[in-house]
């Protein structure tokens, strides 16, 4: 199976933290709209005791996750049509 989703989603995470680490997204809106940990970390703890690398980390492995799960599903419905030609 190809991993064509799952590369661009970790893609996706990897700039999205990217931007947030350069500077340009100062007050994390950005960060905080599209990064999932995020928002689990916001509801469960404070924010500004959270380690940013770690963040990091959790948001590009989401993401990869994300990616995963819609590649599986697309090679599963995929695997569907081919048995029914």
């Amino acid at each position: 199976m190809r991993y064509p989703v799952t590369i661009v989603a970790t893609l996706i995470g990897f700039l999205l933290c990217l931007y947030n680490s350069t500077g340009y997204d100062p007050h994390n809106f950005v960060f905080f709209m599209f990064s999932v940990p995020a928002w689990f970390a916001d509801m469960i703890m404070d924010i500004h005791n959270v380690n940013v690398y770690f963040m990091y980390v959790l948001t590009v492995a989401s993401y990869a996750l994300l990616g995963y799960i819609c590649d599986w599903a697309i090679a599963r419905t995929s695997g569907k049509r081919r048995s029914y030609d």
